[in-house]
């Protein structure tokens, strides 16, 4: 008996033991574990806090002040629409601010600390997505923010100099409106009436530089602003304008046709608060400070679709493209003159002019001294579903650019028969 009962004792101890060491175990191993759940719940709380807090914090910084310095007006989207959407935006960073901050920390802090391993998957996962959609978006052709239709009318092919060009020898359709608009392109690349009536470079000439608007999207050839300058004057035009040109593009066509034309009587021009951006645009061929030319900056994909869909301008991108824009206004009238033609810079003021308009117009033109005709045109007077201006405000701007230049010219005529004069009265008192 006495032995049954040691080994009762002995087997019961060797229980006690090894359950004394199974809990041992448990509890030093488990203090990794603990420590780990911790700081995976630390670092995953602080992250999103951060981000909440950030994103709290821009909402607050941004405001419409601040939005006017870094938005700059918007030729597709008017003035009030432009704030709501803006102020709507804010409104909903500023909510999911609040909510990552206060809410979502702490739900990914718990599950952080429940499941360490689960929650690093999900940030490589993250990570692994942005760097695959990079690589996707690497092997489509991206064109510049201006030119995102390849196959809108009329047809544009890439240009080294320019960024793109219409393709010519083309009339190509598009229904706006209701109408079907014919776009013949001669073969040097201008708007005509008909493929077979290319400009003609020996004729008496007014050259149009410029973007949609002077091109005359929605309107046929009748209808545009240099055609009816033309007729209204009795003067050969020849439109130069392409669309999605900032003012830099459009002044280097100008310089590249300007030439070929022997009797060059004026160059009209054409600026708009509400197209300024695309000054500042650097994913296509642009002019920096000092008129220097400068190949399209390639940037990752992700961040041209952010800036994309986000068009946020810093100071020093607003300021530069001031003094650029300011430089070639400069650069074309210089140009114009330089061919014996009469320069003349168009501003366009659809509506109201909003105080942030106005400061930047001022700010460009006024200040810079650069002389410009001012043609306000009735905010009403659009194409049906589109921001450009009908044929009836077409009308209202040809007919104020034909005012303004057979002033300018008469006092161009004027000054050079005085010249004229004075060169005679000069070799007669000579001789």
């Amino acid at each position: 008996m006495y032995a049954q009962c040691s080994v009762v004792s002995s087997s019961a101890i060797t229980r006690l033991t090894k359950e004394v060491e199974v809990s041992f175990g448990e509890h030093v191993s488990g203090a990794p574990q603990r420590r780990e759940s911790f700081w995976a719940r630390v670092i995953a709380e602080t992250t999103v806090a951060s981000v909440g807090i950030a994103l709290l914090s821009c909402a607050l910084i941004a405001n419409q002040r601040f939005l006017d310095r870094h938005f700059v007006p918007s030729f597709f989207l008017p003035r009030h629409w432009y704030v709501v959407l803006q102020t709507s935006g804010r409104l909903a960073v500023a909510i999911l601010g609040t909510w990552l901050a206060l809410v979502a920390r702490r739900r990914t802090g718990r599950f952080a600390a429940r499941t360490p391993a689960g929650a690093l998957r999900i940030v490589i996962a993250v990570v692994l997505a942005l760097g695959a959609s990079e690589l996707v978006l690497n092997r489509v052709h991206l064109r510049p923010a201006e030119w995102l239709s390849a196959e809108d009318e009329p047809r544009r092919q890439p240009d080294p100099r320019f960024g793109w060009t219409w393709v010519p020898s083309r009339t190509g359709h598009k229904s706006i409106g209701g109408r079907v608009i014919d776009y013949a392109i001669d073969p040097a690349g201008y708007r005509v009436s008909s493929v077979d009536e290319p400009v003609d470079p020996e004729r008496p000439t007014i050259l149009f530089t410029g973007e949609s608007v002077m091109f005359g999207e929605g309107l046929t050839y009748a209808e545009s602003i240099p055609a009816q300058v033309g007729a209204m004057m009795g003067i050969q035009t020849a439109n130069l304008a392409v669309h999605g040109y900032g003012n830099d593009q459009a002044y280097l066509r100008l310089e590249t046709e300007l030439p070929h034309f022997r009797r060059p009587v004026a160059a009209v021009s054409l600026f708009m608060t509400a197209l300024f951006g695309r000054n500042l645009d650097q994913d296509r061929p642009h002019l920096g400070p000092g008129l220097v030319w400068l190949p399209g900056e390639q940037r990752s994909r992700l961040s041209s679709l952010a800036k994309l869909l986000v068009p946020y301008r810093a100071d020093t991108t607003v300021e530069r493209g001031v003094r650029v824009t300011q430089e070639v206004l400069r650069a074309i009238s210089k140009l114009a003159r330089a061919h014996g033609a009469t320069p003349l810079l168009v501003v366009l003021q659809f509506g109201h002019e909003e105080g942030p308009e106005q400061v930047l117009r001022r700010r460009i033109l006024d200040d810079a001294s650069i002389p410009y005709v001012l043609i306000d045109v009735d905010s009403s007077w659009r194409l049906p579903w589109d921001r450009h201006p009908n044929a009836r405000a077409a009308h209202a701007i040809a007919a104020a650019i034909v005012t303004e230049l057979r002033g300018r010219l008469a006092v161009a005529a004027t000054l050079r028969e005085r010249k004229g004069r004075d060169e005679r009265s000069w070799a007669y008192s000579s001789n």
